[in-house]
């Protein structure tokens, strides 16, 4: 063993014990032995900038490291606090960048409308992106590509795939759900992050791929999902953690088995309708089709993109409801009343119905939005309100903060689903809702999540009556990059009314 890859193990050892505070320390003492010259450079931009008026700079005391502790300790309240202190455009400064924050609809519109040459996303994403779904695809492309390859993903998912995909994640769902018995305390993220894995893979990878899905390729799933922690997105990449190694195997293990599916269905004479043969006969405005690693990349990118959002979605959305054990019962009767009394199977055309269900979705999205922070790169002087944010801010808009401030959401606090039902004061405000963001950036994923997550829930609801283990609600664990549900173990008991079909 060398003395790099000792050296690899004592940083992941350590990483995986830290908080994000922690990583943020760590990265930052990285940060300054590598780039020695970035605090000079910093406060050469002010200098170039002082003729404009820059927004509000939060002072901190601690050179270099700034607000990195506090932010990383509680950054909703680090954020609400500077919107009621500095107003809805902020500045501030964490490991040798300075971050401005977009609060509330009308500043979040400067990145929601921006043009990717003006606000990058790739020069913020593309080191987390590009080692997990690999090269020449997503952020490691030009945007125009980029969006090429969107278009093509979106062209699959439609409402033709949908209705098949209901029955599917309904099996799925009944059959995962089988190992927990009548009743007990269960891991409830853990067993949502399995099944939606399970379940997006065979609607979105096809039948040959589901298929395959053992213990050993759910491992290598996992070991690419490490790829997506704060560690990867603030330590140099060519560090020898032992997370980076598995990560970095797992993509080519993953690649091989996609390659070796992507082979047999060139090779078929019959075309299965599904996301993947929609990428192999695919091409792009030149006329090119897809290469077999672009076909893989894209593949992997569709599922773990959205396999953080919906587990945790529906994670938080299960807490939601077992606390509130009256509009649990609520849901419960709903799906009696919109799909019949002897509860058959579910039907895609009995979503839409399921207004209950679907304003409780809402209403989770909107106090537990999966994503944080929305990042860009500016690249060229932007304007907002009376201040101009220099090239080389990290331009942010947080959906968390933004889904509870006080001056645009009654209660902003409580979970009531039943507020959609009125006229809601963010009903004007054109971004006070981005769960999913918004305009050019809107995640094409949207309504497939909508669709795993209302059946899912749909077919537990029918399965089993949750309750919280001592009224413990989870609070949220901040040490990961989406906001996950701390000790999120959770109550069952199987319904003895209900029929399974």
């Amino acid at each position: 063993m060398t003395i790099l890859e000792v050296s690899g193990q004592l940083i992941e050892s350590t990483v995986q014990k830290m908080s994000l505070t922690s990583v943020l320390l760590a990265a930052s003492v990285v940060t300054l032995t590598l780039a020695y010259l970035s605090r000079a450079l910093f406060g050469q931009q002010q200098q170039r900038s002082r003729h404009q008026k820059l927004p509000p700079h939060i002072p901190s005391s601690v050179p270099f490291l700034g607000h990195a502790v506090a932010f990383g300790k509680s950054p909703i309240e680090f954020l609400e606090q500077a919107y009621e202190k500095y107003g809805p455009v902020v500045s501030f400064t964490m490991v040798g960048k300075t971050f401005t924050y977009l609060l509330g609809s009308e500043a979040a519109a400067l990145m929601f409308n921006s043009k990717n040459d003006d606000l990058n996303a790739e020069d913020v994403y593309a080191r987390l992106t590009t080692p997990v779904f690999g090269k020449g695809v997503a952020y490691d492309v030009p945007n125009a590509l980029f969006l090429e390859q969107k278009k093509m993903l979106k062209t699959g998912l439609n409402i033709a795939h949908f209705k098949g995909h209901v029955q599917i994640i309904e099996e799925e769902t009944k059959e995962y759900f089988k190992r927990w018995g009548d009743r007990g305390e269960r891991n409830l993220f853990d067993a949502l992050s399995e099944l939606i894995i399970l379940t997006a893979s065979r609607c979105l990878h096809g039948c040959e791929i589901r298929g395959m899905l053992d213990e050993r390729v759910a491992q290598l799933y996992a070991d690419l999902d490490g790829g997506f922690t704060h560690a990867a997105w603030l330590l140099p990449g060519w560090l020898p953690l032992p997370s980076f190694r598995r990560r970095d195997q797992a993509h080519l293990e993953i690649k091989k088995i996609f390659y070796n599916v992507i082979k047999k269905r060139r090779e078929a004479t019959e075309k299965n309708d599904d996301i993947l043969q929609t990428l192999i006969d695919a091409t792009y405005k030149d006329g090119r089709p897809l290469n077999d690693d672009e076909i893989a990349g894209m593949l992997i990118g569709l599922l773990l993109a959205g396999q953080h959002t919906s587990s945790t979605t529906s994670s938080w959305m299960g807490f939601f409801l077992a606390r509130d054990r009256a509009l649990q019962e609520r849901c419960y009767s709903e799906q009696k009343t919109v799909c019949g009394e002897d509860l058959p199977p579910l039907q895609y055309d009995q979503l839409k119905d399921l207004s209950l269900l679907d304003r409780c979705l809402k209403e989770t999205l909107r106090l537990r939005p999966p994503i944080m922070t929305m990042m860009r790169m500016a690249k060229t002087p932007q304007k907002v309100g009376d201040y101009i944010i220099p090239p080389g801010h990290q331009v942010c808009v947080s959906p968390t903060v933004n889904h509870r401030l006080q001056d645009t959401w009654d209660e902003r606090l409580e979970f009531n689903p039943d507020r959609y039902l009125h006229d809601n004061p963010a009903a004007g405000e054109k971004f006070a809702y981005i769960p999913f963001g918004a305009g050019r950036h809107r995640c094409i994923g949207e309504n497939f999540a909508y669709v795993q997550i209302k059946t899912i829930w749909s077919t537990l609801l029918r399965l089993y009556d949750f309750e919280l283990v001592d009224g413990h609600f989870p609070p949220v664990n901040y040490t990961t990059m989406i906001h996950t549900p701390h000790n999120p173990v959770i109550r069952y008991t199987r319904r003895t009314t209900q029929t399974q079909k």
